[in-house]
């Protein structure tokens, strides 16, 4: 007699994003899970994009636009393609040839700008092509991942999968900062559901989200962790410690962290990866959550391939500060206390980067 399976009938998807959306969740560590996403984003797109559909914001058809430094042009991409929408991405230079190829097959028109070793630029680039593009095509619909709460939405659904899997005691979430929605998506549906929630994020040095914008980390390719404009999705009285991370302690992370638990991920997980683990043990009694945004792919050349450079991450440690005019590279954490931020506008940075080279060369 043929023995009758008691296992649970896998789903079956009706599209590809269902299937993308939910992490792997990988233990690490005693108290060190990490959630490993091929792309985090495809939460933040759907949510958006069904939210504003529901609102009849966007209308079937028309085209959704954004600037994105990768992970996020492919999660918008999949769900236009899901919902039948257009999509437009202004990408950064960062964006490789396998990412462009995907996008266009999906239907996506892309812009991309031109080479530039200065990600700041890049970055100040794109906003002001969208902002070019939507003044010619009104008809063309912003998606403001940098901006518009609606970003927020759709990580409600992996708040329920954490809660679910890691139930009940006190946790901390470990992850970078980036546009604000994902770690800010996590935390605040937590929070409101009464779990004691530590948020830890990470930033690179040169971004002005909190305040390290006065630092330059020139082989920084941690695109889309960090930002050289204010980000409005930021909710800066989410966070409770701040840890700067540099080039090489990312690539440390991101190599340790296939060597160790054989898991290819991008620079911000490897960086989250780091840090958590310094966090994990000097913290024991609580469980870490670390957020893989994505694959390693992307960094294959200027980090995979030059594993043999890469630092042994178990001798390294941040210098604790307690004040931003103490921040120093390559890796320092804060205690930020969920206080509000101000980030300065650009002439504010400007007249203050001037200062300081004055002061310099005085």
């Amino acid at each position: 007699m043929t023995p009758v399976s008691t296992a649970p009938a896998p789903p079956v998807h009706e599209h590809i994003t269902d299937a993308l959306k939910a992490p792997d969740l990988i233990r690490l560590g005693d108290n060190v899970v990490l959630a490993r996403f091929e792309t985090l984003k495809v939460y933040a797109a759907l949510g958006a994009v069904r939210a504003l559909l529901e609102r009849g914001a966007v209308a079937p058809g028309q085209t959704l636009v954004d600037s994105s430094s990768g992970i996020y042009a492919l999660a918008l991409a999949l769900a236009c393609h899901r919902y039948g929408l257009g999509c437009h991405i202004v990408a950064s230079t960062t964006v490789d040839t396998t990412m462009r190829a995907q996008l266009e097959i999906l239907g996506a028109t892309v812009d991309q700008m031109p080479p530039s070793q200065d990600l700041r630029l890049d970055q100040e680039r794109r906003v002001r092509r969208v902002r070019q593009l939507i003044a010619d095509r009104p008809d063309m619909h912003w998606m403001r991942q940098y901006h518009d709460p609606v970003h927020y939405a759709g990580y409600r659904e992996f708040a329920d999968l954490v809660d679910a899997a890691l139930p009940g005691a006190p946790l901390t979430v470990v992850g970078a900062v980036g546009t604000g929605s994902s770690t800010g998506g996590l935390v605040q549906p937590l929070r409101e559901r009464g779990r004691k929630v530590r948020s830890v994020a990470v930033q690179p040095f040169g971004s002005v989200t909190f305040g390290s914008e006065r630092f330059s980390d020139p082989e920084a390719i941690i695109a889309g962790i960090g930002s050289s404009i204010p980000f409005g999705n930021v909710r800066h009285d989410l966070y409770d410690t701040l840890h700067w991370v540099d080039f090489r302690h990312a690539m440390a992370g991101a190599v340790g962290l296939l060597r160790d638990h054989a898991v290819f991920a991008g620079l911000s997980t490897g960086a989250a990866h780091l840090v958590a683990g310094w966090e994990a043990a000097r913290h024991p009694e609580r469980p870490h959550l670390v957020i893989g945004a994505d694959t390693g792919h992307r960094y294959t050349e200027r980090v995979f391939a030059r594993h043999r450079e890469a630092l042994d991450p178990r001798g390294l440690k941040p210098h604790q500060i307690t004040s931003l005019a103490d921040l120093a590279l390559p890796w320092s954490a804060m205690e930020w206390g969920r206080r509000r931020h101000e980030v300065p506008s650009a002439p504010a940075r400007q007249a203050a980067a001037a200062s300081t080279t004055k002061e310099r060369t005085a």
